[in-house]
């Protein structure tokens, strides 16, 4: 069950990916190259393959150099604070703006809900939370941190900017400060909450 479980994971995951990918060259508007950039520029496709990376590790190599970097219980839970973080600002801030249909209404729901609840899931259950320390929630701010550095970086270069609070040319520098203060807040919280959820599992499960 454990090992179907993960292999469904897998095929979700990269389904979606590889979905949106294909959509969004189909749909693009640009050059192929400036595409793919595009589309790597969405935090919530890097989060996604994060997910996927993850779950495919546990299923085909957990033992290689690459599976234990992604099946150990610290890059998990790093995880699963992007994609909660994926999945509660897409359905509760951006959902509104767009109306997807067909194909992409079914990737949609996969990359921003589906893959979020099975990886989340997947922490609570099978993944070992003995080793979580609070100082990794500083460690897991990194990510974020230099994702939203090379965006603002290359969109003074391409104009394009993947979010509506993080797109200078509409909103300003120092909106766009303020609207990623917010979020670092918002991703430290999370994940000392994670962290404080995996200690009291640990503690009640007899992990320590």
């Amino acid at each position: 069950m454990k090992n179907l479980f993960i292999a469904v994971s897998v095929l979700l995951g990269w389904f979606a990916v590889i979905a949106q990918l294909v959509l969004y060259i189909i749909n693009r508007t640009v050059s192929l190259t400036e595409t793919l950039f595009r589309f790597f520029s969405y935090f919530t496709i890097l989060s996604n393959i994060l997910v996927a990376l993850c779950f495919t590790a546990l299923l085909v190599k957990p033992k290689s150099a690459w599976g234990r970097i992604f099946t150990h219980s610290k890059v998990i839970s790093g995880t699963v604070v992007y994609i909660i973080v994926v999945s509660a600002v897409y359905n509760l801030v951006l959902r509104q703006l767009w109306n997807p249909e067909g194909l992409q209404k079914i990737v949609d729901v996969i990359l921003h809900s589906t893959m979020p609840m099975l990886f989340v899931a997947h922490w609570l259950f099978r993944v070992p939370k003995n080793e979580l320390q609070w100082k990794n929630a500083f460690a897991w701010l990194l990510f974020p941190l230099l994702y939203i550095i090379l965006v603002l970086i290359r969109g003074t270069f391409s104009d394009f900017y993947p979010y509506p609070f993080v797109d200078v040319s509409e909103s300003g520098y120092n909106a766009v400060l303020i609207n990623c203060a917010g979020l670092f807040i918002i991703f430290l919280v999370l994940s000392l909450l994670v962290i404080g959820t995996g200690k009291l599992i640990s503690k009640y499960t007899g992990e320590d």
